[in-house]
């Protein structure tokens, strides 16, 4: 088999990349220009000795064109469709909206765009959990004709302020979202997220409790595996992505998952973010209809879904050259950091008076048994690049 692997910048592409290498497969990556002698955004895939070649596409519209002939060549030149892997959000959805040109040189397991405009979007999303009964946060929704002031006095705190697809805004995960502790916070969230995104945000109430994730691979609305997760440190503390994550296993998690998953007749890979409420009952929040951030879980724990990704992807544009599927095996429980953020977050901890979480931090780092999601010593490359770029952004700050 041959891949072909996009948005390489993005941490959680190494685990794809060095799963596939390591099964075999011929893996392509591929990046935009901008990331060309770019320490502070590298394409880090690109710099793996798993990547067997690696292409610079160009920006905006002619990025997609050159992706699709880069397809078509590798077609040409192996005389099969390969399979395309995107990783970044926004070339997902410039396939799921160009599958019909994209489906003659390629193969591809994307959802369509339909779902990935279902999942985007929080509000739809909590209200198919409501039809399915899984449980989610309660929402608030402003009255017509009400003032954001009067909606926020209303209000009870703390409580969640996000726009609907965070990530449509171009927003770091960081700044998706915003909790606020008084009705002129409230007010002022909602009038910020309105303006940006012009539309009324998402409102929640808060939940105090643990965040967890349960992330499938599914084709045609039957769940093909699965990985659940909870989440232990983040970097910033104050609320950001995953730094440490283990694996566990959560039936309940997965049952909520797979309902959603077989009334939509999903397609390709998601993540569903669950957190717990006061009572400790995991409510869903949101979906990532695509490779997730703590996807280098996938890898730690031997759970196969890379290969079977590109498999599933391989065989829809190969019908007459089908590969086996492999059978997806439980993933193992393993304890995931991303080494550098970790640390940072230890000394966040420490500075908010929490130094049990900080000797936490330190205590996985020195702890062989934890594996890190970038640095690996057999490709040290990419974990070494992903350093300086961190030093990098550290600086111009």
């Amino acid at each position: 088999m041959v891949a072909i692997v996009t948005d390489v910048r993005f941490r959680m592409s190494l685990a794809l990349i060095r799963d596939l290498a390591q099964m075999g497969v011929e893996v392509i990556t591929c990046e935009g220009e901008r990331c060309r002698d770019n320490p502070a955004a590298p394409a880090l895939g690109g710099l793996s000795r798993c990547a067997a070649r690696h292409v610079w596409l160009p920006e905006g519209e002619g990025g997609r064109e050159a992706l699709l002939a880069l397809c078509r060549e590798v077609g040409a030149e192996r005389s099969c469709r390969p399979a395309l892997l995107p990783v970044g959000a926004a070339t997902l959805a410039a396939l799921a909206e160009d599958r019909a040109r994209f489906d003659q040189v390629c193969g591809l397991c994307i959802p369509s765009g339909e779902q990935l405009a279902l999942f985007n979007d929080k509000a739809r999303v909590a209200r198919l959990a409501e039809e399915l009964g899984i449980p989610a946060p309660e929402r608030f929704v402003r009255e017509a004709g009400e003032s954001w002031r009067d909606f926020a006095r209303r209000l009870p705190l703390p409580c969640v302020v996000k726009p609907v697809c965070g990530e449509r805004l171009g927003l770091r995960a960081a700044d998706r979202y915003a909790v606020a502790s008084s009705p002129e916070e409230a007010e002022a969230a909602c009038g910020r997220f309105e303006s940006l995104a012009g539309e009324d945000p998402v409102v929640q109430r808060f939940l105090p409790g643990g965040g967890w994730g349960c992330s499938v691979l599914a084709r045609e609305g039957h769940v093909m595996a699965a990985i659940c997760h909870r989440r232990i440190r983040e970097y910033p503390v104050t609320g950001g992505p995953s730094s440490c994550c283990v694996c566990i296993d959560r039936p309940a998690l997965r049952a909520h998952v797979k309902r959603a998953v077989e009334r939509t007749g999903y397609t390709g890979l998601a993540m569903f973010e669950f957190k717990e409420d006061a009572d400790g009952v995991p409510r869903l929040l949101e979906v990532n209809p695509r490779i997730w951030g703590t996807f280098p879980l996938t890898r730690a724990t031997g759970s196969g879904i890379s290969y079977l990704w590109c498999a599933l992807a391989w065989n829809a544009g190969n019908p007459d050259r089908q590969v086996p599927l492999p059978i997806a095996l439980p993933p193992r429980r393993k304890k995931m950091i991303f080494a550098v953020s970790d640390l940072m977050a230890s000394a966040g901890y420490a500075r908010r008076g929490r130094p049990w979480m900080a000797l936490w931090a330190l205590r996985d780092f020195l702890n062989p048994g934890v594996r890190d999601g970038v640095f690996e010593w057999g490709d040290p490359r990419p974990g070494m690049a992903y350093l300086r770029s961190l030093l990098t952004k550290e600086r111009r700050r």
